[in-house]
């Protein structure tokens, strides 16, 4: 009952959401967030409100973004029955209003968490970062500078992680 009420209080609007709104993302929705963009990166924020750590990854994320064209992001709250309000509240804290927020609707969160990446355990927080070239690159856990900057940039040298199903 409380994802029906909260899917008629989600707007379903458009792939960008502005700041301050919430669009659900279901399985159907799934590929269309997984297309590599026309030019640079996004960056998939996956992370929970239980999650001590994923604060920091979504300032992190979010600060990136705000300061490289290059850059889209996106968070995902994986939360199954959170309140929008709750859901906005730690992307207030986070100072990530800027970013295009979705948050889980629909399927299992695990069939979801599957779509979005097959090798992913569920993990918080977890990062996604989807190249033009379509690669892409994933990682759970807290980002540190250095972290983001190597997955939105890759190694130097050596292969990258090719493009998925």
């Amino acid at each position: 009952m409380r994802l029906l009420i909260l899917s008629m209080l989600i707007p379903a609007a458009a792939a960008a959401a502005p700041p301050e709104t919430l669009e659900p993302l279901t399985a159907e929705d799934v590929p269309a967030l997984l297309e590599p963009p026309a030019h640079g990166v996004r960056i998939i924020e996956l992370w929970a409100l239980y999650c001590a750590y994923c604060e920091t990854n979504l300032r992190a994320v979010a600060e990136l973004s705000a300061a490289d064209a290059g850059v889209q992001a996106v968070t995902v709250n994986t939360d199954r029955n959170a309140s929008a309000a709750a859901v906005l509240q730690r992307l207030r804290s986070a100072q990530a209003t800027g970013v295009p927020a979705r948050a889980y609707a629909g399927a299992s969160v695990q069939r979801l968490n599957y779509l979005i990446d097959p090798r992913w355990g569920g993990e918080m927080p977890h990062t996604v970062v989807l190249h033009a070239d379509g690669t892409r690159r994933s990682a759970s856990g807290t980002l540190t500078a250095e972290r983001l900057k190597a997955l939105v940039e890759g190694p130097k040298e050596g292969p990258k992680e090719g493009p998925r199903p």
